[in-house]
């Protein structure tokens, strides 16, 4: 897209929940992988099309909203072993950077918080266009990943294999397909 197409989209945004999916992928004993998502989530971001470094982004996840498919499994994720969703209710992103890499790559660098412990992460998201939607809302769409240790956040608890390994493996992929609604 043109510099000119990006400062038409200059703008604040929301991120639409019905269209938007924050996901994750972690190892599980060794051998698969367990797929989930977070269901519950706020997001804002201001783009700035004609100079995206003033481009800017919060997302705030409700812990508890944590869904691999299985209700033991979601259960445990929340407990302290994992993400504590009583005493942590939310896991946030706030950007600090942004940065242009061509027409449609941007790398996001931001504070990630999960159970009170801030890391920098940096995302590498892919513009994937606009439209205006049947209701006259403009939107956006964004999709990009990052993989982080676990443990870098206190979310340590593992079981050791009878085989060898571990049940959980520490890293994890953060997966990000954002549907964002212009606002008025």
């Amino acid at each position: 897209m043109t510099a000119t197409g990006l400062a038409e989209l200059t703008g604040d945004y929301v991120l639409d929940p019905a269209h938007t999916r924050i996901g994750f992928v972690a190892r599980h004993a060794m051998v698969t992988k367990v797929r989930g998502a977070f269901h519950q989530f706020d997001g804002t971001a201001h783009l700035d099309g004609s100079d995206p470094a003033k481009s800017s982004a919060q997302v705030v996840i409700k812990t508890e909203s944590i869904d691999t498919g299985v209700e033991q499994r979601d259960q445990h994720l929340r407990t302290n072993d994992f993400l504590d969703a009583p005493a942590f209710p939310d896991i946030t992103f706030r950007t600090t950077e942004v940065e242009r890499q061509s027409d449609t790559a941007y790398r996001v660098t931001g504070d990630l918080t999960v159970k009170d412990t801030a890391k920098p992460v940096t995302i590498d998201f892919e513009y994937t266009g606009n439209a205006v939607d049947p209701y006259g809302n403009l939107r956006v769409g964004l999709e990009g990943s990052v993989t982080i240790s676990r443990k870098e956040f206190g979310v340590t608890w593992n079981a050791a294999l009878e085989g060898g390994g571990v049940l959980v493996g520490d890293k994890i992929v953060l997966e990000f397909d954002i549907s964002a609604i212009k606002q008025s």
